[in-house]
């Protein structure tokens, strides 16, 4: 029963019962009686007084409370001139502002926070309290390669990607870095927060690529160049020896010094694939910025397949071509350009046992070109490692090959990537422009 409602039913009540009273007492003595059915009548007047002054603020806290349930701050409520009432409606107005400021100072910052995710150069990934992905910023859509629609509202748990592999292995609070296909490394980050009482968790996704490949190339770099320093130092000076001592004929009178002969020209030629061996490694270090200019790439893949097919017909290795009639004009170093090509093709040529082929193709709508060979393929092992420095999969490899295919890669800009896609199919893709 409203309170209301108790009050109307007491004063009924009580005067109810002050007029069957005063009828008894009074009955005989009508004057007294006049006068106290006068006093009830004027203690109703007071009592409907008294219910409207109770009763109206009531009516205005309901207001507010029904304002505060809607979320509208804005309704304020005017003073009456009562005392008690009016200390109670400053009271609700001061809340009210203050809960409209805040709401307004929330709401700035969650805007601040919205967009700072945006435009984050880092890739994030909010997740809600099912481990499912609530949002996802265009940095993190960049990184993963995955549309929208495969990614909204799924658990990361239920996705198929290299670095959503890593994220269910990850606790909260810890850190770890992922190598791709040779090449990408990316820093994931896992933590949480929590909302309305409840732990949710967020992923950061950080490209460091360009950072690590440059740290590598000045260690790298720095060895190399002191292993050249003192690989031609000491070749240098021993070569000069040998070859006066080739040249002075009457240390060679007689036939039995044609055998020391015959070693020290064995040794100079050593020296020789020694220096030629660590000028491999220099050009690595030493390649100039891309020199661009207009080149048509069918003219370019016929030039390095022409260059390479007397090695292709050793292993009985056929060369494909599905390459567009019109041509296919790039922007490029042409002699950088070749020389990747050359070792991209020598690779594939020699990841094929015997007898097999190597095929060119082109995907104009997404200028992505891409060399085949139906050779070994790639272990998830080598995978990661192929494009590192001095890393090579061949006995006697010298691992500079794909390290130099990298370096002329970012020389022009162009992603790549080399993975085998299937049994019997490796294919190494360039995204040209």
């Amino acid at each position: 029963m409203k309170l209301r409602t108790k009050y109307v039913l007491f004063v009924v009540a009580l005067h109810l019962a002050t007029l069957v009273l005063t009828y008894f007492i009074f009955k005989e003595n009508k004057v007294f009686f006049i006068c106290s059915e006068i006093f009830v009548l004027i203690s109703v007047v007071v009592a409907i007084q008294l219910y409207r002054q109770l009763i109206n603020p009531l009516k205005m806290l309901m207001q507010g409370l029904d304002a505060i349930k809607d979320k509208d701050f804005n309704v304020k409520f005017l003073s009456t001139g009562k005392h008690e009432v009016d200390t109670l409606i400053n009271v609700y107005n001061q809340m009210m502002d203050e809960l409209r400021t805040e709401r307004t100072r929330q709401e700035q910052q969650h805007f601040f926070l919205e967009k700072l995710i945006y435009t984050s150069p880092t890739g994030i990934i909010i997740l809600d309290f099912d481990d499912r992905i609530q949002q996802i910023n265009p940095k993190a859509r960049q990184l993963l390669a995955i549309a929208d629609d495969k990614l909204q509202n799924n658990s990361i748990h239920e996705l198929e990607h290299p670095l959503f592999e890593q994220m269910k292995l990850l606790k909260s609070g810890e850190t770890t870095v992922v190598k791709l296909d040779g090449v990408s490394s990316f820093k994931l980050q896992k933590s949480h927060f929590v909302d309305r009482g409840f732990s949710r968790h967020f992923i950061m996704i950080e490209d460091l690529t360009a950072e690590i490949l440059a740290a590598e190339k000045k260690v790298y770099g720095k060895v190399i160049r002191m292993m050249a320093h003192e690989v031609n130092n000491t070749i240098g000076p021993v070569n000069s020896i040998m070859q006066s001592a080739m040249k002075t004929d009457r240390l060679w009178a007689g036939h039995e010094f044609d055998i020391l002969k015959d070693a020290l020209q064995v040794a100079m030629d050593r020296n020789q694939n020694l220096n030629l061996f660590m000028r491999n490694f220099a050009d690595l270090v030493k390649l100039p910025p891309a020199n661009k200019q207009p080149v048509i790439l069918q003219k370019l893949i016929q030039s390095v397949a022409t260059l390479m097919a007397i090695k292709a017909q050793e292993k009985r290795v056929e060369f494909e071509f599905d390459l567009p009639d019109d041509s296919i004009n790039i922007t490029a170093d042409e002699q950088q350009l070749e020389q990747a090509l050359i070792n991209i093709v020598k690779n594939a040529i020699e990841a094929i046992d015997n007898k097999g082929t190597v095929k060119f193709g082109f995907i104009a709508k997404e200028r992505k070109l891409v060399i085949a060979d139906t050779g070994k393929g790639i272990t998830p092992g080598q995978s990661a490692n192929l494009f590192s420095p001095f890393f090579s999969t061949k006995k006697d490899g010298q691992g500079i090959g794909l390290t130099l295919v990298r370096e002329i890669m970012q020389n022009h800009g162009y992603e790549f990537s080399l993975k085998t896609v299937s049994v019997g199919q490796t294919e190494f893709v360039v995204w040209v422009n």
